[in-house]
């Protein structure tokens, strides 16, 4: 599912802008599957599929496999539109160095809802 974004990320302005300070590597994990994304200045550079063991990371997002399906869906139900409301529901746990993610939070909000334009053109 994320394999298609970082194309969109790199090439928009509002997100290159947000992020251009960026340096990190993002885990999110979705039940079994793990990515794993590095980000330079904002572009993401890699990301990378698998079962991750012991593998590098500053900010670590775990949320269910459906909880990441209904966050990606082109028109999120209420309670699975923002990463706070999942916070808030406790579906989705933040661990790690938090740091990176609080001070830019509108460009990982932006990468991490970029799957909803690639689920709005399937529907398309």
């Amino acid at each position: 599912m994320l394999e298609g974004i970082a194309a969109l990320v790199n090439q928009d302005p509002f997100l290159q802008r947000k992020g251009r300070f960026v340096d990190c590597v993002l885990m999110l994990e979705s039940g079994d599957t793990r990515w794993r994304l590095t980000i330079h200045g904002g572009k993401i550079e890699s990301i990378e599929t698998g079962r991750f063991i012991m593998a590098r990371h500053d900010v670590l997002m775990r949320a269910s496999a459906e909880t990441w399906e209904r966050f990606w869906l082109s028109r999120p139900a209420p309670g699975y539109n923002d990463l706070f409301a999942l916070l808030k529901k406790r579906l989705l746990t933040i661990e790690g160095n938090v740091q990176p993610f609080m001070a830019n939070l509108f460009y990982f909000k932006g990468v991490l809802e970029m799957p909803r334009r690639l689920d709005a053109k399937a529907e398309a």
